[in-house]
């Protein structure tokens, strides 16, 4: 419950392990707090690997939890707090809501701290994933319900839902693509995508292929077509991808990771869909459901949350409607505003 007294100042410990997407969507979040309540400081905790992404932002100290180490299990967790116990911690916002972070919440019940979990929605989700009686209409976003975790703790915040300018950055005559997605469900077919990526490379522009470190082979294959395509795949660490994403003009991506990264570059994206929807509240922050790519004749979807499957849902091909041309002339559109 929203306190009716405006806290002026504090120091929150703000929680958010799990995706690379999942912690980058928290950030613009976390941003417009900081700069709304400037006299609040912020202590992220999360995995060690995902602190070059809160890089340069004042007021807020990155921590490290490593949960595959000495913070592994209960008593892993139990150690974490007594390390984090000395920080002068006045609240907790969990935006994660998991065991984990259950657990941690308990430890600093002991204090007199205030604390405020993320609301999932759970019966929201359901009511989009089920087969019978589907409700499809959208729902909160989860910046919005990010944000709701810092209003149930009293505190004043307005999100923008823009994405950050980037006025002072020149940009180069190149797009990014990122084709592929953890789950089979949200990624369009490899085949297909790479027909759109030589033929934006055909037109003149260069073409920038994103991924990790196991798809960079079939990527550097993809480079052989046209020199002006480029693969990243694996070479770039965060930061550097950031400042890439940064320069491109558009980037194109499923539902993954690099659609969250690009809106913290302030990139614009078309996004491709699957067997999820931006109807469950995963959208990119500040992109427009205009630049979404999906099948709105399969009212079936969205069948999934983040992407996986259960082994009863019946195997559709989310993308048999949608061509490599449609892709190609929507990225086009944006190129020759």
């Amino acid at each position: 419950m929203i306190k009716s007294k405006m806290p002026a100042s504090g120091h929150i410990l703000v929680i958010r392990f799990s995706s690379l997407g999942d912690v980058a969507m928290t950030i613009p979040v976390v941003k417009e707090f900081l700069e709304q309540n400037p006299n609040v400081k912020i202590i992220f905790l999360s995995r060690g690997k995902f602190k070059p992404l809160f890089d340069g932002i004042e007021n807020l100290e990155f921590y490290s939890a490593e949960l595959d180490g000495k913070h592994k299990g209960f008593f892993g967790l139990r150690k974490l707090y007594k390390e984090l116990k000395n920080k002068e911690i006045t609240a907790v916002a969990d935006l994660h809501n998991v065991l984990r972070t259950k657990i941690l919440r308990a430890f600093f019940y002991s204090g007199t701290k205030e604390i405020a979990a993320l609301d999932k929605g759970r019966e929201e989700r359901k009511a989009l994933l089920r087969k019978e009686r589907k409700i499809r209409k959208p729902i909160k976003s989860m910046p919005e319900r990010y944000a709701d975790v810092f209003r149930d703790l009293g505190f004043r915040l307005q999100l923008s839902h823009q994405l950050p300018e980037n006025h002072s950055v020149k940009k180069e005559n190149a797009i990014g693509i990122a084709p592929f997605a953890m789950y089979e469900g949200k990624m369009y077919p490899a085949e297909k995508m790479r027909s759109v990526v030589l033929e934006i490379a055909e037109a003149g522009t260069k073409v920038y292929l994103f991924g990790g470190k196991n798809e960079a082979e079939e990527l550097e294959n993809w480079e052989t077509l046209n020199r002006n395509i480029i693969s990243v795949a694996g070479k770039l660490s965060f930061s550097e991808e950031l400042e890439l994403i940064r320069k491109l003009k558009l980037m194109v991506s499923m539902d993954s990771a690099n659609m969250h990264l690009a809106s913290l570059a302030g990139t614009r994206v078309i996004s491709i869909w699957g067997n999820t929807h931006p109807f469950m509240g995963f959208l990119g922050y500040g992109q427009s459901y205009d630049d979404v790519v999906q099948d709105e004749t399969l009212t079936q979807r969205p069948t999934s949350v983040f992407g996986k499957e259960s082994k009863n849902t019946e195997r559709t091909n989310y993308f048999s409607n949608i061509s490599p041309e449609l892709i190609t002339s929507r990225i086009l559109a944006v190129l020759n505003r």
